[in-house]
């Protein structure tokens, strides 16, 4: 706090105001007053796609001809979501992230990427020859990517344990060993791969069943200790039991093929779960009643995209879990009018294209970039092409998107390149269609014969 080597100055208001004044032994300092300030401190803001292009630019990573592409396959692969316009890792993306800055360092580090660009730069100002670039990043490449590929799933899974330890295991400063399981006490958390993904789970498995999202920092939040019975149903006194699955939580009543299941809605979350509200959810689809105009049954449920109202087809959606059991005949019907004036939803409808490329140069017919449940794809109204993961949509040609279609028809199965070819015939041998009636009467009759 003391800077050596200069005078104190008299005035107070310049620059160097907040440094201690010179202090002699025996001085006693003035009090002039205590002031109490708080301050609190926030985590830098999460990149929106504007401010992490700049970042971007910032680097020298990427051109601006590719960082919409960029971004795109970020969000195509789900390893990010977006929030208010936000940035925010998935758990696809963290573990990606991981593996990579412990495997391939180099390859990943912001020197080697901007270099990497320069270098593509020169390429395409013929300043550089593409063959001599592309062997020298493959020279020490590809004996990198032997390496880890060499190596067993448990020991990849081992190393990210230990590299992503500060994250998944933090030390809080109480002297308790962050790997102790919570729930045995003397078992400990390693990270473990599994079916649907990374998750950490205890070493005493499975004599003691704890499990955690791998999403869930430091241990924060609450762990998955296995199923448990929430009660009987009061009518089939059957279990009914909470359970953890690839989309999340759920209640079961049963076992087999005979059992009954409905998911935990976000808005009453493990917490609120109780074992009326089990009762309740497995008792879904509602009946609310018989629409008066239709005379048609209006039913409540929870879907895929939340809860709703049907009838006849149409749909309504209700705000919250409780009106799927709260909402009564009037306000159903008048909500499902309100619905049904605002149009009905376009799930339906023909999609735009994403680009129309142009026309094929041998068909004529015109060829659109569409986006698919599966990724985008080309068409040209008749053959789909789906566009492999190496081809960026935004840099996809005309040229090549024709070929993606010649090549996808030339793959069609043979039954049905035949089925054309004999329909193409048959017009054009007119005699041959008269033939063919007079040598029906063989095979009227070889029924003949069997019945004899």
């Amino acid at each position: 706090v003391y800077e050596e080597g200069r005078d104190q100055k008299a005035d107070g208001d310049d620059e160097d105001s907040s440094l201690l004044p010179i202090m002699n032994s025996g001085d006693t300092p003035a009090k002039k007053g205590v002031d109490a300030d708080q301050h609190f401190t926030q985590p830098p803001p999460r990149f929106s796609e504007a401010s992490l292009v700049k970042r971007l630019e910032e680097l020298g990573i990427g051109r601006p001809s590719t960082y919409a592409s960029t971004l795109q396959v970020l969000k195509d692969r789900n390893y990010v979501r977006m929030d208010k316009n936000r940035f925010f890792a998935e758990e696809s993306g963290r573990l990606l992230t991981a593996f990579l800055e412990r495997f391939f360092e180099r390859y990943v580090s912001y020197d080697f990427t901007a270099g990497l660009e320069e270098e593509l730069d020169d390429i395409s100002g013929g300043r550089a020859q593409w063959q001599e670039v592309l062997e020298a990043f493959w020279r020490d490449f590809k004996p990198k990517t032997a390496e880890v590929m060499e190596q067993k799933p448990s020991d990849i899974t081992a190393a990210l344990d230990k590299f992503l330890e500060p994250v998944l295991f933090p030390d809080k400063g109480d002297g308790v060993d962050p790997r102790a399981c919570p729930l045995c006490g003397d078992g400990k958390l390693s990270l473990r791969g599994g079916r649907f993904g990374a998750f950490i789970a205890c070493s005493n498995y499975p004599d003691c069943k704890f499990t955690r999202k791998f999403g869930q920092p430091g241990g924060a939040g609450e762990a998955d200790s296995g199923p448990e019975i929430l009660g009987k149903h009061p009518e089939t006194a059957e279990d009914i039991t909470r359970k953890s699955g690839r989309f999340g939580p759920y209640i079961e009543m049963g076992s087999g093929k005979e059992a009954k299941r409905a998911s935990i809605p976000k808005d009453l979350g493990e917490e609120g779960l109780t074992l009326d509200w089990a009762i309740k959810l497995l008792s879904l689809p509602r009946t609310v009643g018989n629409h008066p105009e239709s005379g048609n049954p209006i039913t409540a449920s929870i879907g895929r995209y939340g809860p709703y109202l049907a009838h006849d087809g149409k749909y309504a959606r209700l705000s919250s879990t409780a009106e799927v059991f709260d909402t009564g005949m009037n306000a159903a019907v008048v909500k499902l009018a309100e619905a049904a004036e605002k149009g009905p939803r376009r799930t339906g409808s023909a999609r735009e294209p994403l680009k129309v490329l142009g026309k094929h140069p041998r068909t004529e017919a015109e060829i659109r970039l569409m986006e698919g449940r599966y990724g985008p794809y080309v068409t040209d109204g008749t053959t789909n092409a789906t566009l492999p993961k190496s081809v960026e949509p935004d840099a996809l040609t005309l040229e090549e998107a024709a070929q993606l279609i010649d090549d996808r028809a030339a793959r069609a199965p043979a039954g049905k390149g035949k089925k054309k070819a004999s329909a193409k015939k048959a017009p054009a041998k007119k005699t041959a269609a008269k033939k063919a009636p007079a040598k029906k009467a063989p095979a009227k009759k070889a029924p003949a014969k069997a019945k004899e």
